[in-house]
């Protein structure tokens, strides 16, 4: 495994391992024992980056993610960085499939939630704190605050914001310096590429999520494709729509072509592209499955040159491709209680 450093010293293996989809948003949560056991093989595999939140989970088992965390990695804690998420909740009247996100930034709201995590995590510190979504009421500097105060107490070592703006950053970096933001990040979805330069003269990381287009990318799924309506976020992606399927098979060549081409797989190329950009930039895909893990991991080695992101960057921007999913609707002014 190569590493790469977030920010000013966060250390992190190139590719990291998100893991929301072992207990929410592509089915029923994953059987425990087989996920520890897949945590414990990433660890062997030489991941070193772990990301999870406090809302991964179900209705019934809201904190099974970090809880799931919390066991498995507990062996490994002074080997491996966890990051973990703040400062939203799910509208649980809704009945969306991805029900619409609340946020809540509010002060006293992250410190409750920082313990909360500490504890189902099992560990004395967060090595990366993110806000989850930028929560329009509560200023981000006062965000920032608080962020400092807890790396004062040392409940968290680092603090990060997903799915922030330019002018976000900006003013959170400011007050507290920012180690990392956590953006959707894709060969669909490239929009967050015009932070680079910000990211480059504040010396702030790119932790890329849904890096494979929900496993779209990795060309296994076709318009056949059946998910679970009630539990599968995929279910009601734009990407995995049998006319967009249909719509996206050039894209799907390409990777298949280049992944023939460097002895990759179409998942690795999709990987590789994004590694291979930036040295800041870390992707966090996700899975439940051994092989694919392995397959994920591997990524790291499969080397791109320039000119080869290049060429591929050109076909993207001449792909064609049908929309992508863009993420749960923010749901505004439902502070909890």
């Amino acid at each position: 495994m190569k590493y790469r450093t977030l920010g000013k010293d966060l250390k992190v293996s190139a590719v990291g391992l998100g893991c929301m989809g072992m207990s929410h948003a592509y089915g029923p949560p994953a059987d425990k024992k087989e996920m520890q056991e897949l945590l414990a093989q990433a660890v062997d595999l030489g991941c070193t980056f772990f990301d999870t939140a406090e809302v991964y989970g179900t209705p019934e088992h809201p904190y099974d993610n970090e809880e799931l965390l919390g066991r498995a990695l507990g062996p490994y804690r002074d080997k491996v960085v966890i990051a973990t998420k703040f400062g939203i909740h799910f509208d649980e009247s809704s009945p969306a499939v991805n029900k619409p996100l609340v946020p809540d930034s509010r002060p006293e709201v992250i410190r409750a939630s920082v313990e909360g995590s500490l504890r189902r995590l099992g560990t004395d510190h967060i090595d990366l704190y993110y806000q989850h979504r930028v929560d329009p009421a509560i200023p981000i500097e006062e965000v920032a605050g608080v962020m400092s105060q807890l790396i004062q107490q040392g409940k968290i070592t680092h603090w990060g914001l997903s799915e922030a703006t330019e002018e976000i950053i900006r003013r959170a970096h400011s007050v507290c310096p920012v180690t990392a933001i956590q953006n959707r990040y894709s060969m669909m979805a490239r929009q967050y590429e015009t932070l680079f330069p910000l990211l480059e003269e504040l010396h702030i990381g790119f932790v890329a999520f849904s890096p494979i287009a929900n496993v779209f990318l990795s060309g296994r799924y076709g318009k056949d494709a059946v998910f679970e309506a009630k539990t599968d976020y995929r279910s009601m992606m734009p990407q995995f729509q049998p006319a967009n399927v249909e719509q996206n098979q050039p894209l799907l060549a390409l990777l298949r072509e280049t992944a023939q081409r460097k002895a990759a797989t179409p998942a690795q190329i999709a990987l590789a592209w994004m590694l291979c950009k930036k040295p800041y930039l870390v992707p966090i895909p996700g899975t439940r499955k051994p092989d694919r893990l392995a397959e994920n991991l591997g990524a790291a080695q499969v080397l791109l040159s320039a000119q080869e992101v290049e060429a591929l960057d050109r076909a993207l921007d001449q792909a064609g491709m049908s929309d992508v999913f863009g993420g749960t609707p923010m749901a505004q002014g439902q502070h909890r209680a």
